[in-house]
């Protein structure tokens, strides 16, 4: 039990709380979406094949499957504040680290220090969303969550390339945005002094994982089809261009507007799902955005490559945000959330993370990128029948 005889001290203001949380949501994507820009020229210097340079990206997606159900019980143990600071500062180590990665191991090794930092803070934030503000600002928080999140994947695309020029490697490249790590750790040390203590060890602590649930099943299955296109196409499409024959900062530029798109439908996502009852409304179109985007790069890549970006990106953008709805909508609590969110992500994250690796075996078998946009298309189609049955009167999650 924590000790009560003294008074706590107040949380921060609502805007310093808004402003600790944006600096640690930037960090959410970076150390994945900085590496496909110079997929390139890490396979050249360390001699790996497409599918082992697309594990670069495969183990943090895998690690946020693996950790997420631990994440809820970690808060349980030490509090959610002090348990994101943690796993901020892993982040921090694993980015830094790839200042040597030109060591094989030590690349990877990093690689999943940034993978569980971003499975605890991404799991946990949220939560934090809810317990530290009001109701009426909870809608404005997580919109600035996302548009950090978003907005950091978008900023790594862009300059991957040309820091790496400038700093000489793209090992120096992929470990200065360790820089922007530590700004989030120093940014959120302080509001955990003042939220931490708020913390009581004796909560009810988490519960099973509704793994009988049907609801929860289709949920994740959606997740995972969404999350196996996502991070296939973050990983990839990059490289796809720079095989067509673009610079590696073109293509990497071309990345940036990827997700830059997912900024824009990812926030407009769930304002629009509080006035649809039907989420089907939104997640077809959503999946259509994405199938058209995916098939542009299939079979006229270097007509419109821009549009199919954009397209690609909005269609991403939205499937996430309104999966992120279908998390909440579809549970009775907010322990029931938690519990929905464990599993899902569990199955989503742990299955979507072979997605880029998958996706580079076909490269490797092919000898091209251009069959993994037509597979990204189809798997699109098998979303759209998941989607059908996301009906709204389904039972909820207990």
């Amino acid at each position: 039990m924590l000790r009560r005889d003294r008074p706590l001290r107040p949380l921060p203001p609502v805007r310093v709380m808004a402003l600790a949380l944006v600096a640690v949501a930037a960090n959410l994507r970076i150390a994945i979406t900085s590496v496909p820009p110079l997929l390139d020229a890490i396979s050249a210097d360390l001699g790996l094949s497409h599918a082992a340079a697309g594990a670069l990206t495969t183990l943090p997606v895998l690690c946020m499957g693996l950790f997420a159900p631990v994440a809820s019980r970690i808060a349980h143990r030490t509090g959610a504040a002090a348990a994101v600071l943690g796993a901020v500062i892993s982040i921090v180590v694993g980015t830094a680290s790839r200042f040597a990665g030109e060591h094989v191991v030590v690349l990877y090794a990093g690689t999943f220090l940034c993978g569980v930092g971003i499975a605890v803070a991404g799991t946990l934030l949220p939560r934090l969303v809810k317990t530290f503000f009001p109701p009426e600002r909870t809608g404005l928080v997580t919109g600035l969550y996302m548009l950090a999140m978003m907005g950091g994947a978008a900023l790594s695309s862009a300059v991957a390339v040309p820091l790496a020029d400038r700093l000489g490697s793209w090992q120096a490249s992929l470990g200065s945005w360790s820089v922007v790590a530590l700004v989030g750790a120093l940014a959120w040390a302080p509001f955990t002094m003042r939220a931490n203590p708020h913390h009581t060890p004796d909560e009810e602590g988490p519960g099973r994982l509704p793994w009988r649930h049907r609801t929860a099943w289709l949920v994740a299955g959606y997740l995972t089809l969404q999350s196996w296109c996502f991070y296939s196409a973050v990983t990839w499409l990059a490289p796809t261009y720079v095989e067509h024959g673009w610079s590696r900062a073109s293509a990497g530029y071309l990345a940036a507007v990827f997700s830059g798109a997912q900024i824009v439908s990812g926030l407009l996502g769930p304002v629009v799902s509080d006035r649809t009852r039907d989420m089907r409304r939104l997640l077809w179109p959503a999946a259509v955005l994405g199938i058209a985007g995916s098939v542009g790069i299939w079979v006229a890549p270097l007509s419109a490559p821009w549009v199919w970006a954009v397209v690609t990106g909005l269609g991403q953008g939205a499937a996430f945000s309104l999966a992120l709805v279908l998390l909440v909508r579809y549970a009775r609590t907010p322990e029931a959330s938690g519990r929905l969110t464990g599993m899902a992500f569990l199955i989503s994250y742990g299955l979507a993370s072979m997605g880029p690796i998958a996706m580079g075996l076909v490269r490797d078998v092919t000898g091209s990128l251009s069959l993994v946009w037509g597979i990204l298309a189809a798997i699109g189609v098998v979303q759209i029948f998941v989607v059908q049955r996301l009906r709204p009167d389904l039972r909820r999650v207990d």
